[in-house]
């Protein structure tokens, strides 16, 4: 038989194994690391900073918004990209991309929307343009980096796979490695997305887990194949879907800590 201090105390370390707050803004900063041998060499070592599903103010404080900016300061990416789902109310828009803007990365900024910005496109879109993030509605861009190049590519809603029959990435060379924003992580596998690197949210992780072994709520019609971290498509794209920062509908996280991802490219 276990002792009542004994259970005190397992108690108290399997809170504290789930807890969320933490002097970065957010429960944990995951990093991958993503080796192709179709990346070129010059972006062997390559940093990018993904953060999704902020949905400010929500569980996710002003508070915890500066110490967040700060740490994605902190860890200098080279590039940041913005998964969707981004507030709670149109009051919190000035606010939070003013915030977002002082993170000054070498290749700028880059957004998606997710499903919590179809009533707010407009004022989202005009709010981006004023602090520099660049959307990217079905369109793709280029990184380059001495005189070699990677490709970003964004969904503008990834959950219209009935029309979005062609995913932007299939205007890309074969031959060229690119990286896809799409708010939810079933987007891959519905559109069958040539893609070498897959960035999603939407899911949160379920925002509630018992011990990571079961987790209530998905988001996801595939359960929690995509729920969080890494995992592949049946065409073998690597897919990293984050827990993200804030809450929604019910301001709550347990044994599912907030996050910023950090990817790191290697050449193999």
């Amino acid at each position: 038989m276990f002792s009542r201090c004994a259970i005190i105390i397992a108690l108290s370390a399997l809170l504290a194994s789930c807890a969320t707050l933490s002097r970065n803004g957010v429960g944990r900063v995951k990093e991958y690391t993503v080796a192709s041998t179709r990346l070129p060499a010059q972006f062997d070592g390559f940093t990018i900073a993904f953060i999704s599903d902020i949905h400010y103010p929500s569980k996710f404080t002003r508070k915890r918004l500066g110490r967040m900016v700060r740490k994605l300061r902190e860890l200098q990416p080279r590039v940041l990209l913005l998964g969707g789902d981004y507030v709670t109310a149109d009051e919190y828009i000035e606010e939070l991309f003013d915030s977002i803007s002082t993170v000054k990365t070498e290749y700028g900024t880059y957004a998606v929307y997710g499903n919590h910005e179809r009533s707010r496109m407009t004022i989202i879109d005009e709010a981006m343009h004023r602090y520099g993030i660049q959307l990217l509605n079905d369109t793709v861009v280029s990184l380059t980096v001495s005189d070699a190049d990677i490709c970003l590519a964004g969904v503008k809603n990834s959950f219209d796979v009935d029309s979005l029959t062609l995913s932007p990435t299939a205007l890309v060379s074969d031959s060229v490695f690119t990286i896809l924003l799409a708010h939810t992580p079933d987007y891959a596998q519905d559109v069958s997305a040539p893609a070498d690197l897959v960035l999603s949210g939407h899911t949160h992780g379920g925002q509630v887990s018992l011990l990571g072994l079961y987790t209530p709520i998905t988001n996801s019609h595939y359960g929690t194949r995509f729920n969080k971290g890494l995992n592949y498509t049946d065409a073998s794209v690597p897919v990293i879907t984050t827990t993200g920062v804030g809450t929604s509908r019910r301001k709550v996280r347990f044994c599912v800590p907030s996050e910023i991802v950090i990817v790191i490219l290697r050449k193999e």
